[in-house]
């Protein structure tokens, strides 16, 4: 990749539908009305203002050092996570889930706002008054590991890499950036394209990684490595052991360290990462000790295997349920609307069906969650009751190509009485079958040309299996043949990133004001993109329309009700059997840790960020342990 320098003219990079001007800082720079700040959100509320000494939520005096161990599941076959190709090992979501570990950005999040960033390698940005680009000014200090600063060029190219090489999403999250301008050493400006809604894109790319330009140039950027590539960030990938381990050291003296943002965070001196390739044997390891934190996702686990362990009847685990007021995730088994069988919505609908939530939440899960019945859960973004007139005046142009039910009642899905009888909602699926052109012959639920209806739900994991299983026996009551594959990660993420599935289980994440990023999941354009997250196929253009509402928001309110108005299209569309949610996370961890007295209102998962290793907790556990 070539040498960005601040004088020379960048070639047009067609695909990504943006041109690099890299002019000096005497250039023709825009003298509009200008906004300066030292924090962005997508509707500009701060709550800390710019001489704000530490994150509230912190404690700015928490000592530094000690190891942490930590445990990831499956495998990993690359330490580059910004590229399509293979399995990446980035430090999980129990301790961030964020490349800022590694990677130090423009600006950073705190944790108890719901999209607000802060400045980090910048010291802050600059806003025109119609939102057409923004500014970032570098602060001095800021080092790669090697040592060598991070300047603008090094933002440009990161900017490049990412949307001409770097995994598809990066096209889809910065594609209304229209050029990118190297000012100067210490400044770099993102202009957006004219007829572009940009409300949260300068948050975006106030979060994007920043790479070293330099460190490519003798090594490719789209190809898996095994090398750490050269980061900026707290911590360091000092070793790899593949597929099995990764281990990352804090950088003492990091230049970050005494800035507002980092203070009182990334305390752990070493951070180990352990691979396992089974559920049950990393939860057994958990109790041997073998690692110190894990947020269980078992609801039958967390129900009936920790009280028996002797480490926790010593107290020795401790367990907690924090609370989060973060739009959940989307989590659902997906049909792949690309295939014939799944194209009509009765027989999503029909199938849906048969997945009994109610007994399924009272026996597998011990009435630990609540159903999914929208794609904006636990927020004021969710569609209640009927449409507003504000969201009818969205929905009415697209009547003709939306389903009815749109513009009645909110979408609820069928409701059982949890006893496992079932035969209400057969006799209602079989009828939307038959108009479907669906019908039972020879006990087999065949179309018109006798082809048997069947399908396979993907699993990398065996884990989700006790899950799958009575929904496949309630789909053999009418016919259906039902199965389950389960594959390695590595194939399985082939298979999904090729969209090579019939109904495939998956979450995804979502900010608290959704922008560009539902493009992605449901928009036209990304239905056919390898590696995208229209996982589902979607194509439809009043759903296009309705997220390029929600995109153009310039204020909660017009927020909400767009959001709503999506939220109807895409719940009564029945593209998805959305699974289930509970508003907090279970944590459990050998009780060597020192916490800040206050935790944030999880409008982000994590917490070690903030936590410490309490020398004297630590050598009683080791004690313990050693016994």
């Amino acid at each position: 990749m070539q040498k960005i320098k601040s004088n020379m003219l960048r070639i047009p990079l067609k695909k990504a539908a943006l041109v690099f001007c890299l002019l000096p800082i005497f250039g023709s720079v825009s003298v509009a009305k200008e906004k300066i700040t030292h924090g962005l959100s997508s509707f500009g509320d701060l709550k800390y203002a710019s001489d704000f000494k530490h994150f509230e939520y912190v404690n700015p005096q928490a000592p530094k050092g000690g190891l942490i161990r930590l445990r990831n599941l499956n495998s990993f076959d690359s330490v580059n996570p910004f590229i399509l190709k293979g399995t990446s090992e980035i430090l999980n979501a129990d301790i961030g889930g964020d490349a800022n570990f590694n990677f130090a950005s423009l600006m950073t999040p705190s944790n108890d706002e719901p999209d607000a960033v802060y400045g980090l390698v910048a010291k802050h940005a600059v806003l025109d008054d119609t939102n057409k680009w923004v500014e970032f000014h570098l602060r001095k200090g800021p080092v790669f590991h090697d040592g060598t600063p991070i300047t603008a060029s090094d933002v440009a190219f990161t900017f490049e890499a990412l949307v001409k090489d770097g995994h598809p999403r990066y096209r889809q999250l910065f594609r209304d950036v229209e050029t990118v301008q190297v000012l100067s050493d210490d400044k770099i400006r993102f202009s957006f394209k004219k007829e572009a809604f940009t409300r949260g894109l300068p948050v975006l790319i106030g979060r994007m990684p920043i790479l070293s330009q330099a460190s490519f140039e003798e090594r490719p950027f789209k190809k898996t490595t095994l090398e750490p590539l050269l980061g900026s960030g707290p911590y360091k990938m000092v070793a790899v052991e593949p597929g099995r381990s990764a281990t990352y050291k804090r950088i003492e003296n990091h230049w970050a360290d005494k800035l507002p943002v980092h203070v009182g965070r990334y305390n752990f001196g070493e951070i180990k990462v352990d691979y396992y390739r089974d559920r049950t044997i990393a939860t057994e390891a958990f109790f041997a000790g073998n690692y110190d934190f894990r947020e269980e996702f078992t609801s039958r686990v967390w129900a009936t295997e920790y009280d028996g362990k002797p480490a926790v009847k010593k107290n020795l685990i401790q367990r907690d349920t924090l609370k989060s007021k973060a739009l959940t995730g989307f989590q659902a088994f997906f049909f792949n609307t690309r295939l014939e069988k799944f194209k009509n919505p009765l027989v999503r609908k029909a199938l849906t069906r048969m997945f009994d939530y109610e007994w399924t939440n009272k026996n597998l899960f011990y009435g630990s969650y609540d159903r999914l019945t929208s794609v904006f859960e636990n927020s004021s973004l969710k569609a209640t009751g009927l449409p507003t007139q504000e969201e009818l005046a969205l929905l009415e142009p697209w009547r003709a190509q939306l389903p009815k039910q749109v513009f009645k009642e909110a979408y609820m899905p069928p409701i059982t009485d949890g006893s496992g009888k079932i035969r209400t909602q057969i006799r209602a699926a079989l009828k939307e079958l038959k108009q479907a052109g669906w019908t039972i012959q020879d006990k087999k639920l065949k179309n018109e040309k006798g082809e048997q209806m069947s399908f396979e739900f993907l699993l990398y994991d065996t884990g989700f299996t006790r899950i799958i299983n009575p929904f496949i026996r309630n789909l053999e009551r009418i016919g259906v043949e039902a199965k389950v594959r389960i594959l390695d990660v590595a194939s399985w993420q082939n298979r999904l990133q090729a969209f090579d599935f019939d109904i495939i289980t998956r979450r995804l994440s979502q900010s608290a004001y959704p922008g560009t990023g539902l493009r992605d999941w449901w928009g036209s354009k990304s239905a056919d993109i390898q590696g995208g997250y229209n996982l589902a196929g979607i194509k439809n253009e009043a759903i296009d329309a309705l997220v390029e509402e929600v995109i153009k928001a310039e204020d909660i309110k017009t927020l909400t009700i767009a959001a709503r108005a999506l939220d109807r299209a895409l719940m009564w569309g029945h593209y998805t059997i959305p699974q289930w949610y509970k508003a907090s996370h279970f944590i459990a961890y050998w009780d060597k840790f020192g916490r800040p007295d206050k935790t944030p209102p999880g409008y982000n998962r994590s917490v070690l960020d903030t936590w410490w290793i309490d020398t004297e907790k630590a050598a009683a556990i080791d004690a313990a342990l050693n016994q």
